[in-house]
């Protein structure tokens, strides 16, 4: 039996305002620390102002932040639960013949609700200003030997001119290109040749595109270069595979991401799997609401409300951790994508259901 229409308005209000409210909270914290990270790196990077590092900040943060939309879920759900409870609205429901399936009913459509959007929405705009703030990050930090991440980029090559290796500071995801790049030649017996620092590496098919480049080479004076070419037997479709994670890719675009990838002859796995993993996150809110559901629904009055609240978050937190184990599974081909997508979010939905049914149902 479904709950009534004022009733049901009224505690999926309840539920929205407290998982936005988590989850904003969340946001403004990781926006401040990654904020406060940029002005550290930004040091005396020219045009790094605090004005822009902010901007960089509030392109950067949706990404991260989406990575803990499930824990605002289940915060969100247990608060809204346990404030229920406390002002005894439940104990009231309860004596008006509403079950706990039904006071249920809103969270469950809000979480789906929630899921929905995130997916549709809030994905694409995230995956947009990810590659966004990548590219703005190349055109600050690229030059900036005080912003190097520790995190290099490496690539090996043989071609007609030779060896030679590239190390890049960061690559703008979605493209082949490189920022901050430089190149060590080597000629066919393995011996140095020259070393040519760019501010930009893009592969074009059959050779790498430098710009503002720079020629060191033993006894002779830099040379400069507006634009210097190396001939290079890369794939750009595998570079690109290569450099570009799957949550950069928007929902939307996912299934052409696969469709091209293996047109190409490329593993589709990783995005296969991203794309599997958003189909399924509507089903994964409803399975936290369903988890903070087993342990709000106790009475104040009959105690022990704190040790069942860190229950909760404990079985959020082993669902995550399950999450991510069948995930990595799923990437590395032991488990089937749509399996270790789907897993996580069906089980914890059954385990929720079960606990509920023992709980309410005897």
């Amino acid at each position: 039996m479904l709950i009534g229409g004022t009733l049901g308005r009224y505690f999926a209000m309840r539920f929205v305002r407290t998982v936005l409210g988590v989850f904003i909270t969340v946001f403004a914290l990781v926006y401040t620390l990654d904020f406060v990270e940029l002005l550290r790196r930004a040091g005396d990077s020219e045009g790094a102002s605090p004005g822009l590092m902010a901007q960089l900040s509030l392109f950067r943060t949706p990404a991260v932040a989406e990575g803990v939309l499930p824990f605002a879920v289940l915060f969100g759900s247990i608060a809204t639960l346990l404030q229920l409870s406390r002002k005894l609205e439940l104990v009231v429901a309860r004596a008006a013949g509403i079950s706990a399936w039904q006071f249920l009913q809103p969270g469950v459509f809000v979480a789906l609700a929630i899921g929905a959007l995130t997916v549709g929405v809030y994905n694409p705009v995230s995956a947009m200003l990810k590659q966004r703030s990548t590219e703005i990050e190349a055109k600050i930090f690229a030059r900036s030997t005080k912003a190097s991440s520790g995190k290099d980029l490496w690539i090996r090559q043989r071609s007609l001119d030779g060896q030679a290796i590239l190390r890049a500071e960061t690559a703008i995801e979605g493209t082949t290109t490189l920022a901050g790049v430089s190149v060590f030649t080597f000629d066919e017996a393995g011996s140095f040749v020259s070393q040519i620092e760019a501010a930009r590496a893009t592969l074009h098919d059959g050779y790498w595109e430098l710009s503002e480049a720079r020629l060191l080479a033993p006894g002779a004076p830099p040379e400069s270069f507006g634009s210097y070419l190396i001939a290079s037997p890369l794939d750009p479709g595998q570079v690109r595979q290569r450099f570009t994670p799957p949550d950069s890719v928007p929902f939307w675009q996912l299934p052409e991401t696969i469709a091209r990838t293996e047109r190409a002859g490329l593993d589709a796995t990783r995005y296969r799997l991203q794309y599997d993993v958003l189909l399924a996150r509507p089903m994964l809110f409803v399975a936290m609401v369903l988890v903070a559901a087993t342990v709000s629904l106790r009475f104040f009055r009959f105690g022990g409300v704190g040790k069942l609240v860190l229950w909760g978050v404990a079985a959020g937190f082993a669902l995550y951790v399950a999450r991510q184990v069948m995930e990595g599974l799923g990437a590395s081909g032991i488990v089937a994508a749509p399996v270790a997508a789907w897993f996580p979010a069906v089980v914890g939905s059954l385990l929720g259901t079960l606990t509920l049914l023992y709980q309410e149902d005897g």
